[in-house]
């Protein structure tokens, strides 16, 4: 089975009303055109996984990202791949975020991660970031 390396930015903020949110994207492409995903990409030759995390999300959505710390590391058999996602814990510090790839994005609260149709793999991640969070990380 093929294996595919990516990356993906955990990207918080809070909102209006100082409640804690991350950052959601919605694909616009593709077998899971729709669903929801953490934004990021592929791993180019000679890359650290930061490096990549700071360019795809500036190609994606022309912001620019602080990658603060690693979360975790979801491996997951997709039918045609098999996917490992390095996931970082990032802020938003140039811009603001642009569409460019994705159909929608939202911020969602950190207690109310489940309320779009996720990825899978990122499925996962959302069970780090709760973990992450009832250990008392932040």
């Amino acid at each position: 089975m093929k294996s595919i390396r990516v990356v993906a930015a955990v990207i918080r903020s809070v909102n209006e009303d100082d409640v804690p949110v991350v950052f959601a994207t919605q694909r616009g492409y593709g077998d899971y055109k729709d669903w929801w995903e953490f934004p990021g990409g592929k791993i180019e030759s000679g890359e650290t996984p930061e490096e990549a995390l700071v360019r795809e999300i500036r190609e994606e959505l022309a912001a620019g990202i602080t990658v603060e710390r690693f979360l975790t590391t979801v491996e997951y058999d997709y039918p045609e791949f098999h996917l490992s996602m390095d996931c970082f814990w990032c802020s938003l510090s140039e811009g603001h975020f642009t569409l460019l790839e994705h159909e929608a994005a939202k911020w969602l609260p950190l207690d109310d991660l489940r309320q779009v149709n996720w990825l899978p793999a990122d499925v996962l991640v959302i069970e780090a970031i709760h973990q992450e969070l009832q250990s008392g990380k932040k």
